[in-house]
């Protein structure tokens, strides 16, 4: 998934949550109560998915940063 689709899927979920805010708004209607949990749970994993996908543009692979931290212990070990 690309930055721009974790994006637009983001603010889609958005405005699906404010429309079922606004439903809340008007009374207890539990099947909206419902959707918007489900709706933060899919936007805190769309979040964290977008802050692994940046930082993985940024600094690289997960596997060569941690090769590289390793590599750089063992240098400052030997010195």
């Amino acid at each position: 998934m690309t930055i721009a689709e974790i994006h637009t899927e983001i603010e889609n979920l958005s405005e699906q949550r404010q429309e079922l805010w606004h439903r809340l708004a008007d009374g207890l209607d539990i099947t909206a109560q419902s959707e918007v949990k489900d709706i933060d749970a899919r936007l805190t994993e769309l979040w964290e998915t977008l802050r692994l996908e940046k930082a993985r543009l940024r600094f690289g692979e997960r596997d060569d940063i941690v090769r590289r931290a390793r590599a750089e212990e063992r240098l400052e070990r030997a010195a």
